[in-house]
């Protein structure tokens, strides 16, 4: 038996996740020491150890690796200086010399059933469709298209998960809206694309 490991893990789970104006299901969850504000997480959907969500609607299923950071807020670069000390809004310098409107925050969209890799970096009014995969250590900053793997700094597109039919097919049926009950029911077909789409296509 490893006491040093246990400790390890018990002193992890002391360090408790903050979750400040945001709308957690009750199926998902959030990991330790992870830092969610004004967002939303989906069903059985969770977010990994170490991570920062701001202004993000995580859709369900979805798995968030640790370490990623999610949204945030944005400066405004047209302006004569970026520094938050010049629009409307409270800062963490307790300044403001004046209060132009600036939206400091776009809302970060992650549809549903959608890998997040460990040590992601995510920028904020981005938005990542259904069934995408993004390669651990990635730097987002474009949209990302339903069922497409995306990698690297800048992550770019890798390849998509399934040819365009079955993609199309998997859009429609929207598996993720089902009821527990049909979930149930075809999870044995959930490790074959064809086998899935086969049966729904004869309940039709």
């Amino acid at each position: 038996m490893n006491f040093k490991y246990l400790f390890a893990k018990v002193i992890k789970k002391i360090q408790l996740p903050a979750i400040k104006d945001s709308n957690i299901d009750t199926t998902s969850r959030v990991c330790s020491a992870s830092q969610i504000v004004n967002s939303k997480l989906g069903k059985y959907s969770y977010i990994g150890n170490y991570c920062r969500l701001n202004s993000v609607v995580v859709g369900k299923f979805c798995s968030i690796a640790d370490g990623c950071v999610i949204g945030g807020a944005s400066h405004p670069m047209e302006w004569v200086s970026t520094s938050p000390v010049f629009h409307n809004g409270k800062n963490i310098l307790r300044k403001n010399f004046s209060t132009h409107s600036f939206q400091t925050n776009k809302e970060t969209i992650i549809e549903n059933d959608v890998w997040i890799g460990s040590n992601c970096l995510i920028k904020s009014g981005v938005k990542i469709q259904n069934g995408a995969v993004v390669g651990m250590g990635s730097i987002v900053t474009k949209d990302i298209g339903p069922y497409e793997i995306w990698a690297g700094n800048p992550a770019k597109l890798i390849r998509k998960r399934f040819d365009d039919e079955k993609i199309k097919h998997l859009l429609q049926i929207n598996w993720w809206d089902w009821e527990e009950e049909m979930l149930t029911k075809n999870a044995k077909y959930f490790n074959n694309v064809n086998k899935l789409l086969k049966v729904k296509e004869e309940l039709k």
